[in-house]
């Protein structure tokens, strides 16, 4: 339930990131998403640090709002896709997995 509740952390993590850029164009719809979305996120994050090892779960936590983020920062904002980003983004990705596998 934990490793659950870790990833529905880094999810909202990355709907709190997404609204954050909304949020800056003073969309107050945004605004407020921004903040539901990281309240939820460190709420849940808080509940999955009782179980898993708080630095396996904030790597973990950090790694699914970055590549999450950066994804979608490609796919909605036309930020670039050139293979290094996508490459780097990959490790970011594997080394969750990683932590994941040995904590």
């Amino acid at each position: 339930m934990a490793w659950l509740a870790l990833v529905g952390a880094g999810l909202f993590e990355v709907f709190g990131v997404v609204n954050m850029k909304r949020a800056a164009m003073k969309k107050w719809d945004a605004i407020l998403l921004l903040i539901i979305g990281f309240a939820c996120s460190f709420s849940l994050l808080s509940y999955a640090m009782n179980t898993i090892p708080m630095g396996t779960a904030y790597g973990v936590w950090t790694g699914i709002g970055t590549v999450g983020s950066a994804l979608l920062g490609m796919f909605i904002y036309g930020e670039p896709k050139d293979a290094k980003r996508l490459f780097f983004i990959g490790l970011i990705l594997a080394a969750a997995i990683g932590l994941k596998l040995i904590g």
